[in-house]
């Protein structure tokens, strides 16, 4: 396997490691208008991603470096060609970044319910948007023969993409409310495990429709390994949500976007941005990637760098790993 090659499956790997954690915090923060009832509520649910969410976004910067280095030109027709999209969640992890810092600094029910507001809201829009851009990035885009994007804002809201908007949205919402029975105590939990199901039935089904067409338009037999594998997990997700095992269930939910994601790439590969216009002018692992030696002293780096991150990553889990609840948050919070 050739080093761009390697590189191809180590951005997929970032990408699902930032879906798989960014994923359950971006479904806490829809789950602040859905699920909680009042302030004490939402502060629960707010400092059940309180310790992670800043380490969860190192894997957004990660992947977006890895993919800078390893394959520019895809990198650069990405970025320029999806540049307001993109931007747009930029803007919406900044606020939801100084939302989570600066709710409580102030006790005004005003000021308090406004940034609980952006939570929402900058949690909200970029769990669609990812799927958009990704729905585009696999279908394939307008690109020239310079390879460079050359269509509009418009031609990436086909349905499609939008479909792949959804799928994100409401697997993620799910992800996130699995999580909030898994770190939450009492009525809190109950309702996180009810609404996780019927959230989890408009998944599967809006997931169904988004990886069958992806699998008709371009896959083949190990993505539709993946397809199966994805679905088949995320009907588990729900049977030991269900059964309360909120720990399975978990596990389960992101197994589903590890498939899932897994799909998407397998569909994708050898192109990392497919040219709606001409096949030749389509972006691949070859002819958008850098140098062999970039990609080698990439390689040493990240072999060294990602255990250390990794590590220091999951024992911030350990340690916050306790469940929390209403009677954990003291008075002067709410």
């Amino acid at each position: 396997m050739e080093l761009h090659d390697v590189w191809f499956v180590l951005i997929a790997v970032l990408w699902t490691g930032y879906f798989f954690l960014e994923g359950f915090d971006f479904g806490v923060g829809v789950l602040t208008r859905l699920l909680a009832r009042n302030r004490p509520e939402r502060r629960v649910l707010i400092n059940t991603i309180g310790p992670v969410w800043d380490g969860n976004e190192v894997w957004l910067l990660t992947a977006g470096g890895a993919t800078f280095a390893a394959f520019p030109e895809w990198y650069a027709t990405l970025f320029s060609g999806f540049y307001l999209p993109l931007l747009v969640i930029l803007v919406c992890l900044i606020v939801r970044g100084v939302a989570f810092e600066y709710r409580a600094k102030r006790p005004e029910e005003n000021w308090q319910r406004n940034w609980e507001t952006a939570i929402f809201w900058s949690s909200l829009i970029p769990a669609f948007l990812w799927g958009v851009a990704f729905g585009n990035i696999v279908r394939g885009v307008k690109i020239d023969r310079n390879l460079e994007y050359v269509g509009n804002l418009w031609d990436l809201l086909n349905p499609y993409a939008l479909l792949g908007g959804l799928v994100t949205l409401t697997l993620f919402t799910f992800h996130g409310a699995v999580f909030t029975a898994l770190k939450t105590v009492g009525e809190i939990r109950e309702r996180a495990r009810k609404l996780a199901f019927k959230v989890g039935l408009a998944t599967a089904v809006l997931a169904l429709l988004f990886l069958g067409w992806t699998q008709i338009d371009n896959g083949d037999a190990k993505s539709l390994v993946a397809l199966v594998v994805a679905v088949a997990a995320l009907v588990a997700a729900l049977a030991a949500n269900q059964a309360g095992r909120e720990g399975w269930s978990f596990a389960l939910s992101g197994f589903t976007i590890v498939a899932t994601v897994a799909m998407l790439f397998l569909t994708l590969f050898p192109n990392v941005m497919p040219s709606t216009l001409n096949g030749e002018w389509s972006l691949t692992v070859t002819n958008a990637s850098s140098s062999p030696y970039t990609l080698k002293i990439m390689t040493w780096c990240a072999g060294i760098a990602t255990p250390l991150v990794l590590l220091y990553q999951g024992w911030t889990y350990w340690v916050f790993r306790k469940r929390i609840g209403t009677q954990h948050i003291a008075e002067a919070a709410h």
